[in-house]
């Protein structure tokens, strides 16, 4: 009987998970201080090299234990199937291409709004998961009803509840997705 081992697997998924505990963890020890400074974007002076750097690393910030747990949840299940469909690569520009989508919309958009938390590219994932089956010249009905649902929800959300769940990043995040699975699964 062959000895089972531990792999690792998906190295971009499980280093970004790795980073958002690290972050989360280190945030909750300094009380918010480090998330605030470095891990969240908002609306601060473009002169200062931090504003730039936030739009990015806002994808790792974590408001709490359970904000990282649903996030890190999603990414786990979905991440793997993904980067060995698509590659390493091509999952790491996806996460960075929604982080500072997200990052600048809200700057922008929503002056008076702090944006933390990796929802965004949970959102990519699951839309770009909905593309597996895609060929030339077919739109997945998988897609379809993900972009109704997820989308829908977040859209009807984002206009009739109000809480302090960022709809926007989810929405950019799915449109990010669908953009990305559209575009990789027409090379191939």
């Amino acid at each position: 009987m062959k000895k089972l081992k531990i792999t690792f697997n998906a190295p971009v998924t499980l280093g970004f998970v790795m980073i958002c505990f690290i972050v989360t963890l280190v945030g909750m020890l300094t009380k918010g201080i480090s998330t605030r400074l470095l891990f969240m974007t908002y609306h601060s002076s473009l002169s200062n090299p931090l504003t730039y750097l936030r739009f990015f690393t806002h994808v790792f910030g974590h408001s709490g234990w359970t904000h990282f747990i649903g996030n890190a949840s999603y990414i786990l299940l979905l991440g793997p199937l993904l980067e060995e469909k698509y590659g390493s690569k091509e999952i790491i520009e996806l996460i960075a291409v929604t982080a500072l989508i997200t990052g600048l919309i809200n700057y922008i958009l929503f002056p008076n709004v702090a944006l933390c938390g990796a929802s965004g590219v949970v959102f990519a994932f699951i839309v770009l998961a909905s593309f597996t089956g895609f060929s030339a010249g077919e739109i997945p009905l998988t897609f379809v009803l993900v972009a109704i649902i997820y989308i829908g929800s977040q859209i009807y959300e984002g206009l009739v509840i109000v809480d302090n769940i960022s709809n926007m990043a989810h929405i950019i995040g799915g449109i990010a997705g669908s953009v990305t699975g559209f575009f990789l699964n027409k090379k191939k």
